[in-house]
């Protein structure tokens, strides 16, 4: 389970990278427990719209559009692939 979770963390940065156009950034840089929002990667709620898109679209998973959990689901890359593990199960 572990392995899936890695692979699922380096699609997530992948598709992060993607989705938002980060052309400077290369995905395995990107620290999997490193906040995505703030001093992390600077991304900000405009960003959580589009990635929680292409989440979605991506692994089918729903996220709601207010919910307190979605900041969550959005503390970092490791927390996300839990989330989307999580609702896959």
């Amino acid at each position: 389970m572990a392995n899936s979770t890695s692979d699922l963390a380096s699609e997530l940065k992948a598709l992060i990278v993607q989705t938002l156009n980060l052309e400077d950034v290369d995905p395995k840089e990107i620290d999997t427990d490193a906040p995505l929002f703030g001093a992390g990667l600077g991304l900000d709620s405009i960003d959580a719209l589009e990635i929680g898109l292409a989440v979605s679209k991506r692994y089918g998973v729903k996220m709601k559009d207010d919910s307190a959990a979605n900041k969550q689901h959005f503390a970092s890359i490791s927390a996300l692939a839990a989330f989307i593990e999580g609702a896959r199960a």
